[in-house]
């Protein structure tokens, strides 16, 4: 009785997976060793038929026997060969899934290379456009201001003066945020350098870079703005959010590795539940995606009181 109650069980379990790999055939797009795969669950079930039948009735075992050692032969081949042929399967998936991150990656240098002829454009209008303009009011204002006019009339022109110039340095700075000439004319160790010192000076956090690259060492210009524009976030994202004192920045070149350390020490954060959380808020997602599109890497570590630590790293 135990028996024919484990016979009846296993061909319930045989028929189902049967008609499960029936059913996934059509996902498959009826690829010939999922085929042969469903046709060795098909025979394996009428192999238990067989075993139940012989079991419930003994005297046709004789013929049965036969039949039953050659359906074990012929499940042996279909499911060797449909072993053998799946891994066309497999290939094709991973082959579908490099060329997916290929097709992101290219996407993103679109986005980037856009992003950033959008940045020059609208450096080039301000600085080309609006900068002109202002020169020419401060000019005119300075010759206002070489007639003879009462204390207060003098006091009101030297303001509307200061104003100016203050608004010829903004535009000259916004425009240098938005495409860095330094990061043009001399490359990646310049640009980053220059950054650091300038948010130095502001006495906002104090920070440390090092580098042995020289200004000739020049790469490519995607690798060169990708990693500008990511340590500029870090740095933006300390400033905003760590309430940090110091920053130790490193860049270097390891055989043919450029690899960025970065690390602050402001009050942290958990990093585990930025990085399972859809949104981090903290632009970490947009920079790994921006790494992921040069072929680079960005992985970063923080715990509440630990500051942050990250290292970005792309092959040259």
């Amino acid at each position: 009785m135990i028996r024919l109650v484990a016979l009846i069980i296993a061909i319930t379990l045989q028929i189902v997976a049967a008609v499960l790999a029936i059913r996934l055939m059509r996902v498959t797009k009826y690829r010939a060793s999922w085929i042969l795969i469903s046709a060795g669950f098909i025979l394996l079930a009428i192999k238990m038929i067989i075993k139940l039948i012989q079991f419930l009735n003994d005297d046709f075992s004789f013929y049965l026997k036969p039949a039953d050692d050659w359906l074990g032969v012929v499940i042996s081949f279909v499911f060797t060969a449909g072993v053998f042929l799946i891994g066309e399967l497999f290939y094709t998936l991973s082959r579908a899934e490099r060329e997916r991150r290929r097709s992101e990656r290219r996407l993103m240098r679109a986005v980037i290379q856009t992003e950033e002829r959008e940045r020059r454009r609208f450096a080039k209008d301000l600085h080309d456009g609006l900068g002109p303009l202002l020169s020419t009011a401060r000019m005119t204002l300075s010759a206002l201001l070489q007639h003879e006019r009462d204390d207060h009339s003098k006091q009101v022109l030297e303001n509307a003066s200061n104003v100016i110039n203050e608004a010829v340095e903004s535009i000259k700075e916004i425009s240098n945020n938005l495409s860095p000439h330094v990061l043009t004319n001399f490359g990646l160790a310049s640009a980053i350098r220059n950054f650091a010192l300038k948010v130095s000076q502001s006495k906002t956090v104090e920070i440390n870079f090092s580098t042995d690259l020289t200004d000739s060492d020049r790469f490519d210009t995607n690798v060169e703005i990708v990693m500008y524009r990511a340590t500029c976030e870090l740095i933006n994202n300390t400033i905003k959010h760590a309430g940090a004192t110091t920053i130790d920045i490193s860049l270097e070149k390891i055989q043919r590795m450029l690899v960025i350390n970065y690390n602050d020490n402001g009050k942290g954060f958990d990093s585990e539940a930025a990085q399972s959380a859809t949104n981090s808020g903290m632009g970490l997602s947009n920079i790994a995606s921006r790494m992921s599109s040069i072929n680079g890497t960005f992985v970063y570590s923080s715990a509440p009181g630990d500051g942050f630590h990250s290292i970005m790293k792309v092959k040259i």
